[in-house]
């Protein structure tokens, strides 16, 4: 006869399927709103918001206001810890990545836009070797030669019918793949540049997420109002009731996520928290294809099959010590507990 599971077992398993269900919900809808978002038009008279910088500042409002709210409840230090122009640094990173993001979205699909994401290893180790001074195994470079490969098929493979909204080409256009490279090195560089940050000074995580996404708020609002943007994305958002509402629930998502991630990483390890976004990408990825009817190609099919397999691969294999590369976020996906975008 099976013993009952202890008080300690049933409590780590309650934990754990709160952290799970936390992430996935979170971010499997943060993944389905910024595609709608993006790329389906609103409307009788079918009109695409085009206004990405927009979505970043709603987004960095949100989570730099609740931030302010945990220091304040917490009764923590509200004096920034590192100097000023370090998290201005890490904030302009951070802003040209979600730019591109949200920018990509235009011109590649979600399931394309999301498996790219998984090539981050290569920019990530490039910057942990020139920002860190970090040293790497045989090992990392094989996963992160086989990543790149599946990400390559997938992207340079799209499926015949799989077009872009704002283009009559395929999906891969070298403008969308261009976003894409953007996005993957300036990411890189926010997340090992946070980790500098974390092992520079003794900085509490909503110390560095509110003056960070507090820079962020100025430097997208200054560049909506030079672009002359601003009004143009809060006139479309009134016009529209619902997308109003999707950028509400986006920004609401994408600053729950944290929590989420923080509570994993703390509670589970990187370990976990990397097998479990992993399989919030494959999921994303299912998902967007059936949501918003996408269709694979088979290679697409081979490099998604690559690709997961060797971070699953990556994920059970680590070794104990310290792993010089830093975990997945985040998009996030997809780095450090502060991965600001999911």
């Amino acid at each position: 006869m099976a013993e009952p599971a202890s008080p300690a077992g049933k409590d780590r398993l309650f934990k754990g399927a709160f952290a799970v269900v936390g992430i996935m919900s979170t971010l499997v809808i943060y993944g389905v709103l910024q595609e709608k978002i993006m790329r389906v038009p609103y409307g009788p008279e079918k009109e695409f918001f085009k206004y990405s910088l927009f979505l970043v500042f709603c987004n960095r409002i949100t989570t730099s206001a609740v931030s302010a709210g945990t220091l304040l409840a917490s009764k923590k230090a509200m004096d920034p810890v590192a100097p000023v122009y370090k998290y201005c640094i890490v904030s302009v990173s951070n802003i040209l990545t979600t730019t591109c993001q949200y920018e990509a979205l235009k011109y590649v699909s979600f399931p394309v836009q999301t498996l790219a994401k998984c090539a981050k290893m290569i920019p990530v180790m490039i910057w942990g070797t020139v920002i860190m001074q970090k040293k790497y195994k045989g090992r990392d470079y094989l996963w992160a030669f086989l990543v790149t490969l599946g990400c390559s098929l997938f992207i340079l493979y799209p499926a015949a019918g799989d077009i872009s909204p704002y283009s009559r080409g395929r999906e891969s256009t070298v403008w969308g793949v261009s976003l894409m490279i953007g996005y993957l090195g300036c990411d890189g560089f926010t997340s090992t540049f946070q980790d500098k940050l974390f092992k520079g000074y003794a900085m509490e995580i909503h110390n560095q997420i509110f003056y960070t996404t507090l820079c962020s708020c100025i430097l997208s609002l200054t560049g909506l109002i030079f672009q002359g943007h601003l009004l143009m994305a809060i006139n479309f958002v009134i016009h529209h009731n619902d997308c109003f509402f999707d950028i509400a629930l986006l920004s609401t998502v994408a600053t729950g996520s944290q929590f989420f991630i923080s509570y994993t990483i703390r509670t589970f390890g990187a370990l976990a928290f990397a097998t479990i976004m992993t399989t919030r990408q494959l999921l994303s990825i299912l998902l967007s294809c059936l949501w918003f009817g996408h269709s694979l190609s088979w290679e697409q099919c081979i490099g998604a099959v690559i690709v997961f397999a060797s971070l699953y691969a990556k994920s059970f294999l680590k070794e104990k010590p310290q792993n010089p590369i830093i975990p997945d976020n985040t998009e996030h996906g997809e780095s450090s507990p502060l991965k600001e975008d999911p």
